[in-house]
């Protein structure tokens, strides 16, 4: 039998929440996709935020950036990524990012199939607050993401454009 799809708007019932202290809002869960993805929106990254270098055992992810500048890590890989771009990180790959610039970035993330944006879920809070990383690590294990720690050096020249950035807002 094949499932029945449904249209659906945002089902975002509780606004905006901080994810790592990042303003964020899960547009779309495993429950309304019936299982195909997640979708969350990182409102407003710093610039200097970055994700933990990881791997995902049970999802892949795309990044689409909006607004600012990101430079991610695929691998060993490094890129960057400006409004407009769109960035594959599929699963068992480690990966992560970090803001560059001196703007905030506004990212949306798509991991399929659905179920990490409970994650996202799960550490959220009401305010910005800095993350709890003894309860990071552990739910991040319940949901089959391996935590590497800090990202990997990034080249020379992706460096600099943080550093200007840096002594930009000095």
């Amino acid at each position: 039998m094949t499932p029945q799809a449904t249209s659906s708007g945002n089902h975002a019932q509780a606004g905006t929440v901080h994810f790592l202290g990042i303003p964020t809002i899960v547009q779309a869960t495993g429950a309304t996709t019936g299982g195909a993805f997640g979708l969350v929106d990182h409102l407003a990254m710093p610039p200097g935020f970055a994700s933990p270098y990881h791997t995902h055992q049970a999802e892949d992810e795309a990044f689409y950036v909006i607004d600012g500048e990101v430079a991610f890590v695929l691998g060993d890989t490094w890129s960057v990524a400006g409004p407009g771009t769109y960035v594959f990180g599929p699963r068992h790959v480690p990966h992560g990012f970090k803001v560059l610039g001196d703007a905030p970035a506004h990212m949306l993330l798509l991991c399929t199939p659905g179920g990490f944006e409970q994650f996202i879920v799960e550490l959220s809070t009401s305010a910005p607050a800095p993350p709890d990383m003894a309860q990071l690590m552990a739910v991040a294990a319940r949901f089959r993401i391996d935590i590497h720690g800090p990202l990997p050096e990034e080249p020379a020249a992706i460096a600099a454009r943080a550093s200007q950035a840096t002594l930009a807002g000095a």
